[in-house]
């Protein structure tokens, strides 16, 4: 009977279950910390290859484990675990960014390309939706900042307890790494077996933040360096008196689709018939490139670009920029006597940075009354937009000189689905393009393929500009100065390269033969579609070369 009253002995021996599961956590440990150190940030080197390599932090970190006393080493681990967190973080931040910019995050500019990024993920689920993306996000992000750091406390804690083995193993890995990187071996083009992947992208980056935090002085001189600032009004502009001047961006309207691309026969159909028809009618045109300040993405900076005369390539010089006085297009205009307008479809709240710009009116979402679908990004389809703009100002008996900026963002990523022209009299409140994101290419079919995702692009390009086209020649008189140009290159899902240029197309519309004359000596190409030979002008300097034309002062250069 006492044998079975007996309490058993307890027994220090873990349980088959818990031996499991510590290997697993330990493998899933290795893992994660494994993956973190060799995981590229580009999606153009993510190969079998690229996860065969030998990452020199990891025998760095094991060597170090072994020299340190058990509490530095705890904190030594949880420390290093962390930072790889944060560098794992930031590969994912370059993976997005190289995708929709062809270039890697930058960590003092780019935390504002975050709001908008998470705006457009989460479509119409509205203020409460984004707040909780936005929580989702930071709560993603600390935890995989947290998971690392308990990661390298368990694998210090292993290594320590079979040093041995441990020694050993560093020691012929370490031999194995100097003798890949002294001998250049590769798993393949660009991916050395010897990796340093995380410790390099460190180095750089904080070296990248240090000359980053100097360039708010160097803007600043920039910005204060304004040949125009202390122009009379009544020199301002005196070749443009009585016109309606508009500057119309299209929306990644870049050198890849006028030109080397199988997007650019259809692009280059639209431009040249959209000459012949404008000829005809009495317009005349000139066209040439600018390099943008952005690539991918960032209207807003390439506008800035534009605007000021200053080169905008960061969010912390846009923010600098509309924080002072720089005198703009927009506010040169104003002081001159025009009424300024801005014609913002994509905004759905209101626009601070419009009173650096100088406008007096802006339109967006809210307010010109569209009762119809959204189109993706696009609120709104173009043909909407210059519809509304026309019955708003342009339609106005007796309306003063205008000078408006209008962004046409039917061409914006992902391209899908993609509005169909309706003709101006039918256009009414919007509510006719109810069907048609359900009847058009769906996201899902444009991207399912390279050569579909080009054609959506080149697709909606065609739509944008013969939008434009024909609005011209409908309500364009002998008034009319039209400037139309793209923002930005798209990313390299259309242009296929990172190496691919800046350039984007920029022209200038006008029936006063008057106007083409200020601008013979820029060497400007006739009609819509600028060629190879073009010239090429920084987006930076069309602000004075624009106001040197059409005032009676010249600026220094």
């Amino acid at each position: 009977m006492s044998l079975l009253t007996r309490t058993p002995e307890p027994t220090t021996e873990p349980s088959t279950a818990r031996r499991v599961t510590r290997v697993v956590l330990t493998v899933l440990a290795c893992l994660l910390v494994l993956f973190a150190l060799i995981v590229p940030d580009r999606l153009d080197r993510f190969s079998l290859w690229a996860f065969l390599r030998l990452p020199g932090e990891a025998i760095a970190g094991v060597a170090l484990v072994l020299v340190l006393p058990p509490r530095a080493r705890r904190v030594v681990a949880a420390v290093l675990g962390a930072g790889l967190g944060l560098v794992l973080l930031v590969k994912l931040l370059n993976l997005g960014f190289f995708v929709a910019f062809d270039r890697p995050f930058n960590l003092v500019f780019d935390w504002g390309f975050l709001p908008p990024a998470l705006e457009l993920a989460t479509g119409d689920a509205g203020r409460l939706g984004e707040l909780a993306a936005f929580a989702g996000v930071g709560l993603l992000a600390a935890a995989v900042v947290a998971l690392m750091a308990l990661a390298a406390v368990r694998l210090g804690r292993i290594t320590a307890g079979h040093r041995r083995t441990a020694g050993r193993t560093a020691a012929v890995l370490g031999l194995v790494w100097i003798v890949c990187a002294v001998f250049g071996l590769q798993v393949e083009q660009g991916e050395p077996v010897a990796a340093r992947t995380a410790a390099s992208l460190a180095y750089h980056d904080v070296r990248q933040v240090s000359v980053d935090l100097k360039d708010r002085h160097a803007f600043a001189q920039e910005v204060a360096a304004d040949a125009f600032r202390g122009t009379p009004p009544q020199q301002l502009l005196t070749g443009l008196r009585g016109k309606d001047v508009l500057f119309t961006f299209v929306e990644s309207y870049g050198r890849v689709a006028v030109q080397d691309s199988d997007i650019a026969p259809g692009v280059n159909a639209v431009l040249d018939a959209g000459t012949d028809a404008l000829r005809a009618a009495g317009f005349d045109s000139r066209s040439a490139f600018l390099t943008s300040s952005t690539t991918g993405g960032g209207s807003w900076l390439a506008h800035a670009t534009l605007q000021s005369g200053t080169w905008v390539n960061n969010q912390q010089r846009y923010d600098n920029l509309v924080d002072g006085d720089r005198l703009t297009l927009a506010s040169a205009f104003g002081r001159a006597g025009w009424r300024t307008v801005a014609d913002v479809p994509s905004n759905i709240r209101d626009w601070t940075e419009a009173k650096f710009y100088g406008y007096q009116q802006v339109y967006d979402a809210r307010n010109v009354g569209y009762r119809g679908p959204a189109f993706s990004y696009a609120t709104m389809p173009d043909e909407y937009t210059m519809e509304k703009f026309q019955q708003l100002e342009l339609a106005k008996p007796d309306h003063p000189p205008l000078m408006a900026e209008i962004d046409l963002v039917s061409s914006h990523w992902p391209w899908a689905p993609l509005p169909r022209t309706v003709g101006w009299p039918a256009v009414g409140d919007g509510s006719v393009y109810g069907p048609m994101p359900s009847q058009g290419k769906q996201i899902a079919d444009v991207w399912s393929s390279p050569e579909n995702v080009r054609a959506a692009y080149g697709d909606s390009i065609q739509y944008s500009l013969n939008t434009l086209i024909l609005w011209v020649r409908t309500y364009g008189d002998d008034n009319l100065v039209l400037v139309f140009l793209g923002d930005h290159q798209p990313n390299t899902s259309v242009t296929g390269s990172e190496q691919a240029s800046r350039d984007v197309p920029i022209t200038i519309v006008a029936k006063d033969p008057a106007v083409l004359n200020r601008i013979s000596d820029w060497g400007w190409q006739p009609g819509l579609r600028p060629d190879r030979t073009a010239p090429v002008w920084p987006m930076s300097a069309f602000r004075d070369r624009f106001l040197s034309a059409f005032g009676d002062r010249l600026a220094a250069h």
